[in-house]
């Protein structure tokens, strides 16, 4: 008998009035939300997502701060709220710290959610995971669930007046989902699912090729454009998809290592986002490869989109002993359980040097 596999996907709206929708497409799960989000992403739509349930017959019958971080006792906590509030169903609204805790919170008390992302920064609102941390802000573990939001209402007008350098790290983070997934599936025979997932992950990388640029300067002077909307989707859409479709493995390599291993030097990650730093792991993981053609062709892209490409640019010396811990955390992180041949700290410090002389 051949196992059961079932696929849930995360249906979305993208546009500038894609509030209006929500009373049509969350109507049905009953008429009480909770609305947990972050204290800016609130500030910027909630007011927007109130006018357009005006008299609709549902209603926010809360709108809470997420807290600091995703974390298990906050998750709990909402969790345990929205039933005490008798919500009928839980909207998550902010980047990805506020999506996450929504979505562990909804599926902790057995509520549809569905999420409103106020920034392109990641792919949490699409997909059907949490990241969750341990009070002291250090990466606790991954929360899965049965299946994703019920719907993403992305407003191209929100995203359009946040801070551009959240868009910036959202396509360096979704650079990195096309160049790790096909480099860790690489020599692999593909089950339908994750072979459809790799596909998609071409989608993490064309479009932002061919509207990033332009995305980002829309962006920085507060405009709703059709390259934004293209890069918004690659960030947000694409990205979300290939996490649910391929088998974990597949999800993240060598660049995402990287960065796992720069955040353990002091001060590092308050001053660079996670997903630029992912784009430049990409550079370090084509240069382990030897691929020096793409690693020209995306050091050039990156330079136009302002990300770092080097240590140097991140004030980082290139000292074999400085970085110890990083290059030890960087071959023995669990995005390196799957690739397609042994990695080592000499390979990794000798992709370094080479990255930085480019």
């Amino acid at each position: 008998m051949m196992e059961t596999k079932t696929v849930f996907f995360c249906n979305y709206s993208v546009g500038t009035q894609v509030y209006s929708q929500v009373p049509e497409l969350c109507r049905p799960f009953g008429s009480r939300a909770l609305l947990i989000g972050g204290e800016k992403a609130m500030q910027a739509g909630l007011d927007k997502l109130n006018a357009a349930l005006q008299d609709s017959g549902l209603e926010i019958v809360q709108a809470v701060e997420f807290g600091k971080d995703c974390t298990a006792a906050q998750i709990s906590h909402w969790a345990q709220y929205a039933k005490e509030l008798g919500a009928d169903m839980i909207f998550g609204m902010g980047g990805g710290k506020a999506l996450d805790t929504a979505k562990g919170a909804a599926f902790g008390a057995g509520l549809p959610v569905f999420t409103f992302p106020t920034v392109a920064s990641t792919c949490a609102g699409t997909t059907a995971l949490s990241v969750v941390y341990r009070e002291d802000g250090s990466f606790d573990r991954f929360d899965f669930f049965p299946r994703p939001a019920r719907h993403c209402f992305i407003d191209l007008d929100i995203l359009a007046h946040a801070p551009w350098k959240y868009l910036q790290a959202g396509m360096g983070d979704t650079m990195g989902k096309f160049f790790e997934c096909h480099f860790a599936a690489r020599g692999d025979q593909l089950a339908h699912s994750s072979a459809l997932g790799r596909e998609i992950s071409n989608m993490c990388y064309a479009p932002l090729r061919e509207y990033g640029v332009q995305a980002l300067a829309d962006c920085r002077e507060g405009r709703a454009t059709h390259a934004l909307e293209q890069a918004a989707l690659a960030i947000l859409v694409s990205t979300g998809l290939v996490s649910l479709l391929v088998l974990d493995q597949y999800n993240c390599a060598i660049a995402h290592s990287v960065d796992y291993g720069l955040i353990l030097l002091p001060g590092f990650e308050e001053k660079f986002l996670h997903g630029s730093v992912v784009a430049y792991g990409v550079l370090v993981q084509l240069a382990v490869d030897q691929d020096w053609e793409r690693a020209r062709e995306l050091k050039a892209f990156l330079q136009e989109l302002e990300i770092p490409t080097t240590l140097r640019e991140m004030e980082v010396p290139l000292d074999r002993e400085y970085l110890k811990a990083v290059l030890h955390e960087t071959v023995s992180g669990p995005d390196m359980e799957h690739i397609p041949y042994p990695v080592t700290e000499d390979m990794i410090f000798a992709a370094l040097e080479a990255v930085e002389g480019l």
